[in-house]
């Protein structure tokens, strides 16, 4: 008998409850616009949030490391594989933070992966949203550590769970503070003044606002400082990533030098990883310098978001109350988001529909990213053949 015969059979039963994946057909160019074979399609399915990942700029720099470094880098960085590339970055990102010290993972998923399972153990208990990033959900297993769920950004629940669970040797809360899917933000002043009464630690994860909230685009923890001045410092543990709004690959954590001379001692997926390629180091320094020097990509973006989500809401598409860049429709069956999805790729326009095991039973969604590149006439246009969408399902 064939050890592999039960694929076939779970691949019919995701076909049959309009859950199975096909892969995408591969884009040619990063941007707003994209082609798909011959077709240009308008891309609402990115996560180039500030438009960089196509900047010249950040390619020259890429190119350049490339040529002089070579492509791979061999060893993993505790070895050979750490480059002065990477040790400028290191160096930048905690400037920019405003932290003693980073680390540099090969994606952020790896960072939560390696990082959760660093800090606590068997011993100790685990506090989480429960849409929490995946990477975030597969580091809390790896801990051993127990787990404890509270319902969506529900500090009263977190509180409750907190105030009765006092024997372990350590506790970690950890959330996402702009949430992937949702497009909501996590309560930060909140959960940090929890993490204090509690004497919990607190890890957030700002893949998706890192370059996009804050006066400086350093995520929602300094979007919250605005009025809670100290909340970013309160913060113990904050991981970000380089392959949303900073337009290129990899992830960071960020925080204390202690704290950062552990992780690479004991952060496995750090430990015993090649080190990513010094070219993507390039291009991050470059991205972060235009953070810096060009805050009106996020005021762009931000103001295209707030746009496309009041026009939405005349639409009465049930999206939620948020702020962000991500902006879910909420359709609910798997089927009808599909055919939504794709009866918008047929009009020219990329707006991915997301179903579970990314969202949970009956709540698949249409998931639009919304970016700074976009024009005022995608938005409208978009919007023109969403209006069409109750048409089409009629």
């Amino acid at each position: 008998m064939d050890p592999l015969y039960w694929i076939e059979n779970e691949l019919n039963r995701l076909a049959e409850a309009d859950l199975l994946r096909k892969l995408p057909p591969p884009l040619r160019e990063a941007g707003a616009s994209v082609k798909v074979g011959a077709a240009q399609i308008i891309n609402f399915a990115s996560n180039d949030y500030l438009g960089l990942a196509a900047d010249p700029r950040l390619i020259e720099a890429a190119a350049t490391a490339c040529y002089q470094q070579g492509v791979g880098r061999g060893a993993s960085p505790l070895v050979s594989g750490r480059s002065e590339i990477h040790d400028q970055l290191e160096k930048k990102l905690a400037e920019f933070f405003a932290v003693e010290a980073a680390l540099l993972f090969p994606t952020s998923f790896a960072a939560n992966a390696g990082i959760i399972p660093a800090l606590v153990d068997r011993d100790d208990a685990i506090y989480g949203d429960e849409k929490n990033h995946a990477s975030i959900i597969d580091g809390c297993r790896l801990s051993r550590a127990e787990r404890h769920i509270y319902p969506h950004t529900d500090v009263v629940a977190l509180e409750k769970m907190l105030a009765q669970g006092d024997s372990y040797r350590r506790r970690l809360i950890v959330t996402d503070s702009l949430f992937s899917m949702d497009g909501d933000l996590a309560p930060l002043p909140q959960l940090a003044a929890l993490a204090e009464k509690y004497d919990a630690m607190l890890m957030v994860d700002e893949a998706h606002a890192v370059g996009v909230f804050g006066t400086q685009g350093r995520g929602v923890a300094e979007h919250f400082a605005a009025v809670n001045p100290t909340l970013e410092q309160r913060i113990h543990i904050r991981v970000g990533t380089f392959a949303k709004a900073l337009g290129a690959a990899g992830g960071f954590v960020y925080g204390r030098a202690s704290l950062i001379q552990w992780l690479a001692n004991r952060a496995r997926s750090y430990v015993f990883s090649t080190a990513h390629p010094a070219a993507i180091s390039a291009a991050g320094l470059v991205a972060l310098d235009i953070v810096r020097t060009e805050p009106e990509r996020r005021t762009t973006l931000l103001e295209n978001a707030r746009q496309l989500r009041n026009q939405l809401c005349g639409q009465d598409w049930d999206i939620s109350p948020s702020v962000s860049q991500i902006i879910p429709l909420r359709i609910g069956s798997p089927a009808r988001t599909m055919q939504i999805s794709q009866f918008l790729r047929d009009r020219g326009f990329w707006a991915p529909g997301i179903r579970p095991p990314s969202v949970p039973p009956d709540q698949s969604l249409l998931r639009l990213g919304v970016t700074a590149a976009h024009t005022q006439q995608m938005l409208d246009s978009l919007l023109q053949a969403l209006a069409e969408v109750y048409k089409f399902a009629d």
